[in-house]
C-alpha cells in the first residue's frame, strides 16, 4: 500500500503541471480527493490493515493529501491570474464609442386618462375605493336596486362564476361596500376593469375600466351633480367644454340621466369626432335611488347622494381621436407611442 500511496503521489503532481485551465483543475480535484477519489479509497481500505500498519498508512495518505491540497491551491490562483490577463486583453472597453441608447417605454394611454382623471377628483376632495374584481351578487346587483329578474343579471350579459359569484359588470359594488361600512359624508370614486358578456367590436370589449364617483351627505341635490360634472369635463376635456343632461332610466339612481359634452374638437359645430351632432355622450349618472341608501344602512330620509360612471376607454378614444378600442389592448408599439 506504500508503494500505491507513493505512485498516487508522482502521478498526481505531474498530472498537475499539465492542467490548463480550472475546469480540469476541479475535475482533477474530484480524481484523487473526492469522495470516491483514488486516495479516499486506499483510506477506505484500512480497516482491512493491522494496528500498526494503519497509523503509518493514515500518516502517508495525510501527507500526500496536504500536498496535494497545497498545490492545487497555488495552481487554482495560478490559473485565475491567466484567466484575468486573457479577459483583459480579449475583453477591452472603448470608453470613447457612444453608448447604445435605451428605448424608454411611456404610460399607457388608459394608464394615463385614470391617472389624469383620479388627479382632478382628488382635488375636488375625492377618495380613491377600491373593491374585489370577483364580486357576490349581492354587492353587484341586490344592494344597486337591481332585482333577480333585470336583463342585467342575465348569463348574457353578466360572467357568472357561481350563482352568487360574478365578475364584477361595474365599479358600483364598490360604492355599496363603502356605503355599508362608512358614515356619510361620503365622497368617493371608484376606478378598475369590469367585465361584460360583450362581443368584441370595435366599440365594445368583454373588459374595460370604468370610473364611478359617488357623493352622499345631507341636503346633495341634481345641482350639485351637474355642477361636479362640469368642473370635470372643463378641467380633463377644456375649458370651453359644455355639458347636457338627457333623462334615462338606471336601477339604482332616480332621476337618471345621460351627460354628453361639447365636442371638445369642433366645439359643437359637427365634425367626423362627434359624427355631426356637436356633442359626445359621456356618462351615466343620477341621484342615488332611496333604496340603494336603505339597502346600505343609510336613511334616505336624512341623506340624499349623487352617482356617476363612465368608461375610461371612452374618455380615451375621445380625447385622443381613437376610432377602435381594440387598438388599446393589441399592445402596438406604433400606435402606444404616440401617447
Amino acid at each position: 500500500m506504500k508503494d500505491e500511496i507513493e505512485k498516487i503521489k508522482v502521478e498526481s503532481t505531474e498530472e498537475l503541471k499539465k492542467i490548463q485551465d480550472l475546469k480540469e483543475l476541479e475535475t482533477f480535484k474530484v480524481k484523487y480527493l473526492g469522495k470516491k477519489g483514488s486516495l479516499t479509497t486506499i483510506l477506505r481500505g484500512m480497516k482491512d490493515l493491522s494496528a500498526e500498519e494503519r497509523p503509518v498508512i493514515g500518516s502517508l495518505v495525510n501527507q500526500v493529501r496536504d500536498l496535494l491540497e497545497n498545490l492545487i491551491s497555488e495552481k487554482e490562483k495560478e490559473l485565475q491570474r491567466k484567466e484575468l490577463e486573457r479577459r483583459l486583453q480579449t475583453e477591452n472597453i472603448d470608453v470613447t464609442e457612444p453608448g447604445k441608447r435605451v428605448k424608454l417605454g411611456s404610460i399607457h394611454p388608459i394608464t394615463q386618462i385614470i391617472n389624469e382623471v383620479e388627479d382632478i377628483f382628488l382635488g375636488m376632495g375625492y377618495e380613491i375605493a377600491d373593491g374585489p374584481e370577483v364580486e357576490k351578487t349581492i354587492y353587484n346587483f341586490d344592494k344597486l336596486n337591481t332585482p333577480a329578474d333585470h336583463p342585467a343579471r342575465d348569463v348574457q350579459d353578466t360572467f357568472y362564476i357561481t350563482d352568487d359569484i360574478v365578475l364584477r359588470s361595474q365599479t358600483s359594488p364598490v360604492q355599496a361596500r363603502v356605503m355599508e361600512n362608512q358614515k356619510p359624508p361620503i365622497k368617493i370614486i371608484c376606478p378598475g376593469a369590469v367585465y361584460r358578456s360583450d362581443a368584441v367590436d370595435s366599440t365594445h370589449s368583454p373588459v374595460f375600466h370604468q370610473l364611478e364617483g359617488l357623493v352622499v351627505d345631507k341636503n346633495i341635490s341634481m345641482a350639485d351633480l351637474k355642477g361636479t360634472l362640469e368642473i370635470f369635463a372643463k378641467k380633463c376635456l377644456g375649458e370651453n367644454t359644455k355639458i347636457r343632461f338627457r333623462p334615462h332610466h338606471f336601477p339604482f339612481t332616480e332621476p337618471s340621466a345621460e351627460a354628453d359634452v361639447s365636442c371638445f374638437v369642433c366645439g359643437g359645430k359637427g365634425c367626423r369626432v362627434c359624427k355631426g351632432e356637436g356633442w359626445i355622450e359621456l356618462l351615466g349618472c343620477g341621484m342615488v335611488h332611496p333604496n340603494v341608501l336603505r339597502n346600505c344602512n343609510i336613511d334616505p330620509d336624512v341623506y340624499s347622494g349623487f352617482a356617476f360612471g363612465f368608461g375610461i376607454e371612452r374618455i380615451a378614444m375621445a380625447k385622443f381621436g381613437i376610432d377602435d378600442m381594440r387598438l388599446l389592448y393589441e399592445n402596438d408599439a406604433r400606435f402606444l407611442k404616440q401617447f
